[in-house]
């Protein structure tokens, strides 16, 4: 059985139907994705601006992912070691705009803002939640208009997330030039701040010898940590058809890693972007699992 929810009666049933099903939102601040009444995923939409300290803390949406009883995420926050790095997060240092050059990572001065919910499907197989994002100047002009897609595959009884990640970029005023550099930009994964304390990241990669520093297009990373005597493992999963000459960065030992692309949007037009994030219990297996888990995602 499968329910579909768009914007012009989402907010009506969600707190009902959808809560029993899948969905349950805390209006203006997160919405969680649950599984077995619990939650396993919480998409952080929260907008305000009204202090300093409330728009540090909500100057972009990011995902969390949450432990197994669905009450702490075991990804990061705002605060800790490079406050700027949030759950799952896409962003680039030096977007260029109109002449000028805007830091779309740290968020200095712009923000990223959830504007709506588009759609919600929740199934047996999948819950999809699709939202409307603005990414704004500090005079609020929409540099970027983002469809983000998150579908969250059940399917998968061995992963405790399994995320398609799916991001329509489009410039609606000028032309979008996306960059930075591999440690300040791109789709991003964060796990939580305690592991920089106890540097357990660990990274596996696609072959024997693989250099993150030289190489270009991997289709996939691996790292392990550890959180609270328990480990985690994810695979961060670059779709075919991604930018070429991405770069991942997948070294540091507090466990931020992720792909970073370049690419130029002309006015009026879109950047497609395409990542699966998959998160299991316990420590990394062997090369070859990865590689099928790889094979899965592209061959869909």
């Amino acid at each position: 059985m499968k329910t579909i929810i768009t914007t012009s009666i989402f907010c009506a049933l969600l707190q009902t139907t959808h809560a029993e099903e899948g969905l349950k939102d805390v209006p203006g601040k997160h919405l969680d994705i649950l599984r077995d009444g619990k939650a396993f995923a919480r998409y952080m939409y929260a907008y305000d601006k009204s202090t300093n300290g409330t728009r540090h803390n909500t100057y972009k949406p990011f995902l969390h992912v949450m432990d197994e009883e669905g009450k702490a995420p075991i990804t990061k926050g705002p605060g800790g070691k490079f406050t700027h790095h949030r759950g799952i997060f896409l962003g680039w240092s030096r977007t260029g705009f109109q002449g000028k050059s805007y830091d779309m990572w740290h968020m200095k001065s712009s923000e990223i803002v959830h504007k709506e919910f588009l759609e919600q499907e929740v199934s047996e197989e999948a819950t999809l939640v699709k939202v409307s994002l603005h990414w704004l100047t500090p005079d609020d002009t929409v540099m970027i208009d983002e469809v983000r897609t998150f579908t969250f595959h059940h399917t998968d009884k061995d992963a405790h997330l399994l995320l398609d990640f799916h991001s329509v970029l489009t410039a609606p005023t000028d032309d979008v030039n996306l960059n930075g550099d591999p440690e300040h930009a791109g789709m991003q994964y964060r796990p939580h701040n305690d592991v920089a304390g106890n540097k357990s990241a660990k990274y596996l990669f696609h072959k024997e010898g693989a250099n993150a520093k030289a190489d270009r297009d991997w289709p996939w990373a691996v790292m392990t940590y550890k959180l609270k005597e328990k480990f985690y493992t994810v695979q961060h999963m670059n779709h075919p058809g991604n930018p070429k000459g991405t770069r991942y960065s997948a070294y540091r030992d507090y466990g931020r890693f992720g792909a970073f692309p370049t690419a130029k949007i002309k006015k009026g037009e879109s950047l497609t972007l395409q990542y699966r994030i998959r998160v299991q219990s316990g420590e990394a297996a062997e090369r070859n699992v990865y590689a099928a888990q790889y094979q899965n995602y592209i061959k869909n």
